[in-house]
């Protein structure tokens, strides 16, 4: 079927802690090194949440950003999609916290998504289709997360990955312009106890039985399975959108570790300096890694009015899903 869309991103904005965790701070933590860490996840530094501070707090002050950098009406927003899996609650989800907190308006609907480090891309992919399909004019999109308060630091292999922070984005109306060329996703969900943390149940398929309470991930499998699957599934994605890698401007892959980015981007053909990343000074944040690097790159100057952007995200699921779009 031929993709659709009358969609367009309109604004975008973000939000980091102001506590930093430093390669030299984990140091003094767990038997571990600057040069290691850098070497093979290309992190210098992370964000971490106060105690209490929590997704809704980071969620919030993104949406404020955003409005701060992209004068718009809320009160128009008549969806909130929130795109996490460090939510504050159960229930209510966090969309909805947001929608109190915020003031907006009794007909605005709300709506969590937990597609982990994919999330934010599906959150755009649910937008367009909303407002593609006439149900909505007007979506909000927040990815935010709070991995510090589910991390173990005392585990040297997933503690110097993880950090905290929040990206928002409005997709709206624009039948003259789309800006979605483009999509695809995918999952394996056979792999997902690759890449966990419990909640109520515990019966997840565990390979070691002493991990529950804390994020578990077992690098290589992630590894494996993210280089033997992303470069196809992005391949697929610009084929089924009649685009060329060459077409790209900006590849804007999951910002978890900078050697995985370069062997993706060397099985596709785009160089180095094409990738927007956020997680040499932010870390891997989940949902969020992907509005933070557009976030920085609009702050640089690099992003230009007709640029063509390749979005992937992948991780915990194990799930995967792009989309490709005209800023």
């Amino acid at each position: 079927m031929k993709f659709q869309s009358k969609a367009r991103v309109t604004a975008l904005g973000a939000y980091v802690p102001e506590k930093k965790l430093t390669n030299q701070d984990l140091e003094k933590m767990v038997d571990t090194n600057d040069e290691w860490i850098v070497q093979r996840t290309g992190i210098t530094e992370r964000r971490l949440s106060a105690e209490d501070e929590f997704v809704t707090d980071l969620a919030v002050k993104a949406v404020e950003n955003l409005v701060e950098r992209f004068p718009t009406n809320l009160s128009d927003i008549d969806l909130i999609i929130a795109a996490t899996i460090t939510p504050d609650y159960v229930t209510p989800s966090v969309a909805a916290v947001i929608h109190g907190r915020m003031d907006f308006p009794e007909t605005t609907g709300v709506m969590d998504l937990n597609s982990a480090c994919a999330g934010f891309v599906y959150a755009l992919q649910v937008a367009n289709a909303m407002v593609t399909s006439g149900q909505s004019r007007k979506v909000l999109i927040i990815a935010a997360e709070v991995l510090s308060k589910i991390t173990d630091y005392s585990d040297r292999n997933t503690c110097i990955l993880f950090g905290d922070g929040a990206g928002a984005a409005i997709v709206e109306l624009d039948e003259e312009n789309p800006g979605f060329l483009g999509s695809y996703y995918g999952s394996n969900g056979k792999a997902g106890n690759k890449l966990y943390c419990t909640n109520i149940s515990k019966k997840i398929e565990k390979e070691d039985p002493e991990v529950v309470d804390y994020l578990y991930q077992d690098g290589r499998a992630v590894y494996t399975f993210v280089i033997r699957t992303v470069p196809a599934s992005v391949q697929k994605m610009l084929l089924e959108s009649d685009i060329t890698a060459e077409d790209i401007d900006w590849f804007v892959p999951h910002s978890a570790n900078l050697r995985m980015i370069q062997s993706i981007g060397d099985k596709l053909g785009f160089r180095r300096e094409q990738a927007l990343t956020s997680l040499e000074n932010f870390g891997n944040t989940s949902s969020a890694t992907i509005p933070l690097a557009l976030w920085l790159a609009l702050n640089e100057g690099k992003l230009k009015r007709g640029d063509k952007l390749a979005l992937y995200g992948f991780g915990g699921g194990l799930t995967h899903a792009g989309v490709i779009i005209e800023w």
